[in-house]
């Protein structure tokens, strides 16, 4: 345990004396595996593919504020759309444009959430998100991690159903293309049913990791999990969907893994030296739970001179 809180409290201080820079890379590596997750899915317009429009796309959104990712994440997705079927990049822009009015109204610094969902989602463990915006944000990340899953279901759409677009003839038919486009991508229960245990999770996570409970993260994250598998399950009976229940469960369990990894780093606490503090004024009583966090004295450094004695010539 020394020796983990030793590594922590060097991460600790390596990032905050890099900061500047770290925060670059972050950035840099966040676009590039965006970019690259969304070539991979769709790769439709070939030119966008190129590793020169790539790296040159995440150098600059290493240098621009986080949330101009997203903004270049779109504009990548539209463009291969665009170039499949030109209703396809028209719905996708409406789309987008609500989604970014909710989010820049209740969320607009949960960039990581937006962009990491789709990433954990095609990693397959898409779960950690709400436990980890749970222990780190706050309710309206609902907004930011159901963005990310309409993301994420919009590109397998239209990667499983690129062959069906692009092929109408005439005016007339394009009023129907728009609304088989629209009900695919918005009218995928499986995609409700995760945004509503998504939303269940966060919210209970949120709600126990800020009570006074001893190891409320510890808490938090159990609840949270047990909430999302239930939840997937009796609603992928309910609405009849395709949900793998051993996939839920084992990406859960994974995901619950992480979230511990996030508690250790940000909620480390030492319950054993926990004191109850009781006061008053002249209006109220206050009690008062401080519970100190788990620190690992940092060794000081001597220098110990020794100066050669000089004989006498």
């Amino acid at each position: 345990m020394t020796s983990l809180l030793e590594f922590k409290q060097y991460i600790q201080r390596f990032y905050i004396k890099n900061e500047t820079y770290i925060t670059y890379v972050w950035k840099f590596l966040l676009a590039l595996v965006s970019i690259l997750l969304i070539n991979n899915r769709l790769g439709y317009m070939h030119s966008l593919s190129n590793i020169a429009i790539v790296m040159m796309a995440s150098l600059l959104c290493a240098i621009m504020p986080p949330n101009f990712i997203m903004f270049v994440a779109a504009v990548f997705i539209v463009g291969h759309l665009y170039f499949l079927a030109i209703e396809c990049a028209l719905v996708t822009v409406v789309v987008f444009l609500l989604m970014f009015l909710l989010y820049f109204r209740f969320s607009p610094k949960d960039t990581l959430a937006v962009l990491l969902t789709p990433v954990f989602f095609f990693l397959r463990i898409p779960y950690v998100m709400p436990l980890a915006m749970g222990l780190l944000g706050t309710p309206a990340s609902i907004i930011s991690v159901s963005f990310g899953l309409v993301i994420s279901y919009m590109l397998s759409y239209f990667s499983a159903n690129a062959a069906n677009f692009g092929s109408i003839e005439g005016v007339e038919q394009a009023p129907g293309e728009f609304t088989n486009i629209i009900s695919g991508m918005l009218g995928d229960k499986t995609m409700i049913v995760m945004i509503a245990a998504f939303a269940v999770a966060l919210i209970i996570t949120y709600f126990i990791r800020r009570s006074s409970l001893d190891h409320c993260w510890k808490i938090a994250i159990a609840a949270g999990s047990i909430s999302m598998v239930l939840v997937l399950l009796v609603g992928g009976l309910m609405s009849e969907t395709n949900i793998s229940v051993v996939g839920v469960i084992l990406g859960t369990i994974v995901s619950a893994l992480l979230a511990l990894v996030i508690e250790f780093f940000a909620f480390n606490l030492d319950y054993s030296r926990t004191e109850k503090v009781q006061f008053e004024d002249d209006e109220y009583y206050y009690y008062v739970k401080a519970v100190p966090k788990v620190t690992l004295a940092t060794p000081e450094r001597r220098v110990k001179k020794i100066n050669r004695a000089h004989g006498k010539r």
